[in-house]
């Protein structure tokens, strides 16, 4: 599926394109910021390989990602690590509202409703929640991840 792309406003003579949540361009223009921004300076707490499955898609089939940090950098890719320690199925709207909206309510709510489905070592996947002091590179990439998202 081609998204078609959202021409929002242009930012240092750089128009800034809106793509669909997780679409192929989407992940494209998310690969860009992660190589061309400033990497944040906070360093997770604990080590972690997390696959993600997300359903119910506008582009009619799941989404397989994951998130690393083995590396000492937060990497968030396509396609499933092996030896995950956790494997989280996520329904679209919602993983839209925790990686983009950063909404952590969102998250709780839906874990708690049975929307977010975790197997395996979910004490690691709770250890990235503790509460952090914002790093400003983290959230200049966070703002620029919203406004690449249609």
């Amino acid at each position: 599926m081609s998204a078609t792309p959202l021409l929002l406003n242009v930012t240092n003579g750089v128009p800034l394109t809106a793509y669909p949540f997780l679409s192929p361009e989407w992940m494209d223009a998310a690969r860009k910021i992660r190589d061309t921004m400033p990497r944040p300076d906070v360093v997770a707490a604990i080590e972690m390989k997390m696959n993600l499955i997300v359903t119910d898609t506008p582009f009619g089939d799941d989404v397989h990602g994951h998130v690393d940090n083995s590396s000492g950098e937060v990497i968030i890719e396509d396609g499933h690590v092996d030896n995950p320690d956790v494997t989280v199925t996520v329904e679209y709207e919602v993983a839209r509202s925790i990686f983009v909206e950063l909404d952590a309510a969102a998250a709780m709510q839906a874990f708690m409703g049975g929307r977010i489905k975790v197997d395996g070592d979910i004490t690691k996947m709770l250890a990235l929640q503790a509460p952090t002091e914002p790093d400003e590179k983290a959230l200049a990439i966070a703002e620029a991840m919203k406004a690449i998202t249609a």
